[in-house]
């Protein structure tokens, strides 16, 4: 595995109040946990996170609390996607003034299907101008939610302007086909899959771990899996799909809004519910139906 990061990182889900504002002592709290359950780290403010709903302050004042609580720099993936390239490059220098130099970024999304060309200048102008030499920059693949996804070129293309400093990407895009592919393309960078039934088979031909987010509900299945990927027991495979299942027990449900739900109802803590706008919590019939599979799975959710 590349050595710059790999491992399990959960794509942390941040807990709001009713009225929106970011709930920083939960925050503190669920990524102690996370830790504490065996995860290598935890990546701030992807899309399970919420994270472009945060202003800049929001995301540097969360950024300055993590490490202020004593967690450490080299514990923290933090996103940088914005819908302003000079607010990325802002957030990507402040995290690597903390020392936080692992960093994630997915191209604007709100030009649909742009131009590689237009999107390799804009990783390359964010690098630049975040200036940061131990920089270990993910690309952040997620074409339904960008409209846009790497190419190999454009990856190949972006190592060689940028060498030491673009070092992997993380794939979302929910092709295990495309996710081997990466691992044998570009077998000297790191390599992490945002689907969590894939982790497994995607480590086992050179991937480097994982970030994710049922792991906020699951961290030690996924611990299991990452520390072991070449024998995954039945039961945990079965267990990881069973969970999943839970994010379309009824259509069109927004997924984050599911893992929420999810812990929730695992921590006893309807705080969990809330969301930053213009996400939405799950209507009653859509949660009832998450909460009995949560339920029917019984005696199994004391491994998770």
């Amino acid at each position: 595995m590349n050595p710059d990061i790999n491992g399990l990182w959960p794509a942390l889900l941040l807990p709001v109040a009713p009225d929106g504002t970011l709930d920083t002592p939960r925050a503190l709290a669920h990524a102690r946990v996370m830790l504490a359950a065996g995860c290598d780290g935890v990546t701030l403010f992807g899309t399970t996170g919420e994270g472009p709903a945060f202003s800049l302050a929001e995301r540097k004042g969360l950024l300055e609390s993590l490490l202020g609580s004593g967690i450490l720099a080299s514990q923290i993936l933090v996103t940088t996607t914005a819908l302003a390239l000079g607010e990325a490059i802002e957030l990507g220098r402040h995290a690597a003034r903390l020392g936080v130099h692992r960093q994630m970024f997915m191209p604007p999304f709100y030009f649909n299907q742009p131009r590689e060309a237009g999107i390799i200048e804009s990783v390359s102008q964010l690098v630049r101008g975040i200036g940061d030499d131990q920089l270990k920059l993910l690309l952040y693949h997620f074409p339904a939610m960008s409209t846009f996804g790497f190419s190999h070129e454009a990856i190949a293309e972006l190592v060689r302007r940028h060498p030491g400093q673009v070092m992997g990407v993380k794939d979302s895009g929910g092709s295990l086909a495309h996710a081997l592919e990466l691992a044998k393309a570009f077998p000297a960078l790191s390599i992490l899959t945002g689907s969590e039934q894939h982790v497994a088979e995607v480590m086992r031909a050179g991937g480097s771990g994982s970030v994710n987010g049922l792991t906020n509900v699951a961290p030690r299945l996924m611990a299991r899996v990452i520390s072991n990927p070449h024998q995954v027991s039945p039961a945990d495979s079965q267990l990881i799909l069973s969970l999943l299942a839970l994010l379309s027990v009824r259509p069109n449900m927004p997924f984050v809004a599911v893992y929420k739900l999810m812990l929730a109802t695992k921590n006893g803590d309807a705080m969990w519910l809330n969301m930053r706008a213009p996400l939405s919590a799950l209507d009653p019939s859509e949660a009832q139906a998450v909460r009995d599979g949560y339920a029917a799975l019984g005696a199994q959710l004391e491994t998770i």
